[in-house]
């Protein structure tokens, strides 16, 4: 049952003590009842966990779900080095809540310039993080699960958007998850479901740190803004490349994490595990019940002999004895 899962979910993440900007957890938390709006309920209202962006519309609405606090804060006339900002999200949902920080570090454009450079920009790299360098057969194997590879898994290879796709297939109930029409734009549930997922497999193969840092790599060279808060104003109209949908993606990412953590434990997953059809149903299923659980929507499930299961399987289970030069 979706409940269940996310209760299972709950029972993992202990409390901590009061948090500073710079705790990084997920503790208890206050939180809004959906129910408890007066008059017309916002289109966000209801949703538990991983968030929607297509029900938001400007920065101050998602402000009312998730709090972003700058270091150092906006208006205060500090000055410090670049590399000590950051900003902080917190998202409070059902009594849980995540924390998420961003601050400056590599980023995508880092990694590009290495691989297509010299040895010059390779040792920049390494200097700039060190953790890359330390993970760099997991980040390799993270790359083939998240990119298509015809090169080697020929064509109509699976990557982490095609599960996530596939999911979106699977909404059993239009009338009720297709309320408002944007939640079919790819800012609404495939947006959704490609972050949560691809996190959820990178913490249940590997670690949370890993995924985190996979995710951070990728939000920094979206938008750095999102570091500071200083946006121009066409940013906020975007309607492409907006803060809105990279906050919104990074809270996700959080909750992908989370549910990561719940199924790793569930199925004693880790980098070395063989996976069979059987297990990657289960696994694809449960994160559908969640989905289910949050975003009150139905699913038809994954099956052993679906054509996405085997294959995803098969890559799998390449990347698992894959050993990058």
């Amino acid at each position: 049952m979706p409940s269940r899962l996310f209760f299972s979910l709950c029972l993992l993440i202990a409390s901590c003590a009061p948090r500073s900007l710079t705790d990084e957890r997920t503790t208890p938390c206050a939180y809004a009842d959906p129910l408890a709006y007066q008059g017309e309920a916002p289109p966000w209202a209801g949703i538990q966990g991983a968030l929607l962006a297509s029900r938001f519309e400007t920065l101050e609405e998602l402000q009312q779900v998730v709090q972003l606090e700058y270091y150092p804060p906006q208006g205060a006339g500090i000055r410090v080095p670049r590399g000590d900002s950051l900003v902080r999200l917190t998202h409070c949902s059902d009594g849980r809540q995540v924390v998420s920080l961003l601050s400056w570090g590599v980023d995508e454009s880092d990694f590009l310039e290495a691989y297509v450079g010299g040895t010059a920009e390779k040792i920049a790299v390494g200097l700039k993080s060190p953790f890359a360098v330390a993970n760099r057969p997991y980040l390799q194997r993270i790359f083939v699960l998240s990119r298509w590879r015809q090169d080697f898994f020929g064509e109509g290879d699976p990557a982490f958007f095609d599960l996530a796709s596939t999911m979106v297939d699977h909404i059993n109930t239009p009338e009720q998850a297709f309320r408002f029409p944007r939640d079919s734009s790819e800012k609404g549930y495939l947006n959704t479901f490609n972050h949560v997922t691809a996190q959820a497999f990178i913490t249940s193969l590997y670690s949370e740190e890993l995924a985190d840092f996979v995710a951070d790599v990728h939000e920094r060279n979206t938008m750095p803004e999102l570091i500071s808060g200083q946006f121009r104003p066409d940013q906020l109209t975007d309607p492409e490349v907006n803060p809105i949908d990279n906050y919104v993606d990074i809270v996700n990412n959080e909750w992908g994490q989370e549910l990561g953590l719940v199924l790793r434990k569930k199925y004693d997953l880790h980098a070395e595990k063989p996976w069979t059809p059987e297990l990657l149903r289960d696994y694809l299923n449960d994160i559908q019940a969640y989905y289910a659980w949050g975003l009150k929507v139905g699913f038809s499930p994954f099956r052993t002999q679906d054509t996405i299961v085997q294959r995803f399987t098969e890559k799998l289970n390449f990347v698992r004895r894959y050993q990058p030069g």
